[in-house]
């Protein structure tokens, strides 16, 4: 008499959660789909794509890890910054200027893209890495933060930078928006903040 064992099952998110803690130490939340737990390593900068792109040009690689889910894009910032967010906007003089800018921290959820190399979903919304975190590296590290020399150096990202930029960014596609026959500028209200 044989037994016939079968083979492993494979988890129902095809393994992206157990990536994502194994090589990044990321926390996930079940799904389908599955979603990155923010405020713990990394909070999350989320804008319009087209600005999104125009900011990548602006700042240049150090940016770290960016995702694009539909049509906006989600930058990896460091955990914190989504408390940091609206005085930092003040500070660049920025505050109560309606902006398409949100920020994820503490207790939010971001999609979590396929790690890199596995492919694309083909769904035409489905999150996908732009600029993937690369596993067995300190990614909290590359993150951009705030830090004492505002325009950051030697490569480090630098929150203030990247917030600035998005900010210009976020604000030209509204105006662009009004001028193409988008919402007015009446029409348009005062930025609001989801920590999660």
């Amino acid at each position: 008499m044989s037994l016939t064992v079968p083979p492993p099952r494979t988890p129902p998110d095809g393994g992206t959660a157990r990536w994502y803690e194994r090589e990044l130490g990321w926390a996930t939340a079940a799904g389908p789909p599955v979603r990155l737990v923010t405020g713990l390593r990394f909070d999350v900068l989320e804008l319009p794509l087209g600005a999104g792109l125009r900011v990548l040009r602006r700042t240049g690689p150090a940016t770290g890890p960016v995702a694009v889910t539909g049509r906006r894009m989600r930058l990896l910032v460091a955990a914190g910054a989504a408390e940091e967010l609206p005085g930092l906007l003040d500070w660049l003089e920025w505050g109560g200027i309606a902006l398409d800018l949100t920020v994820l921290g503490a207790g939010g959820r971001m999609t979590a893209p396929l790690p890199p190399g596995r492919g694309g979903s083909g769904a035409p919304d489905a999150s996908v890495w732009l600029r993937p975190p690369a596993p067995g590296r300190e990614v909290e590290s590359s993150l951009p933060a705030l830090r004492s020399t505002p325009w950051g150096g030697a490569g480090i990202p630098c929150l203030t930078r990247l917030v600035a930029a998005a900010a210009v960014e976020c604000h030209r596609a509204r105006l662009l928006s009004v001028r193409a026959g988008g919402p007015s500028a009446q029409q348009l209200a005062p930025q609001r903040f989801a920590s999660s």
